[in-house]
């Protein structure tokens, strides 16, 4: 029967851990599982709660290092970034006007759908922007006046 509570716990604790951004919660529930393991093979509680806190513990100090290195943004890492993390901050050349409703520029060959950052301002054709983030599918770009990254 412990067993089974345990479960219930780690479940209980891996739903909570879906409503945070922390990756703490779960070694929690790691830590359940353990116990309800040591519980099925008929530990007593307090044998079960020791399993509980140092599989916990143990999986806290060697797994959320990992996780949280790899979680880190490429700028954060010192990495080379790639993806939509490469194309923020790039420059663009603007191929039909771009205003806060429409407009199209070349990315490093490539065709995005833009809009302007600002939403009054309007880049004419061959105007060089900058794209100062993504959204989906589509570039949110600013006049060229920052110097080449």
């Amino acid at each position: 029967m412990e067993s089974v509570l345990w479960i219930v716990l780690a479940v209980a604790l891996a739903v909570a851990e879906a409503f945070t951004a922390t990756f703490l919660i779960i070694f929690f529930a790691i830590g359940a599982l353990a116990a309800a393991g040591a519980a099925a093979l008929g530990a007593p509680l307090l044998l079960q709660t020791i399993v509980f806190a140092v599989v916990s513990g143990l999986s806290v100090a060697a797994l959320r290092p990992i996780i949280m290195r790899h979680q880190r943004s490429a700028a954060e890492s010192g990495e080379t970034p790639f993806g939509i993390e490469a194309i923020e901050g790039s420059q663009a050349t603007v191929l039909e006007e771009v205003t806060a409703d429409h407009g199209l520029v070349k990315i490093d060959g490539e065709l995005w759908t833009a809009r302007s950052f600002d939403g009054a301002e309007t880049y004419a054709p061959g105007d060089r922007v900058r794209v100062i983030k993504v959204r989906g599918a589509t570039a949110i770009v600013w006049r060229d006046d920052l110097p080449n990254l």
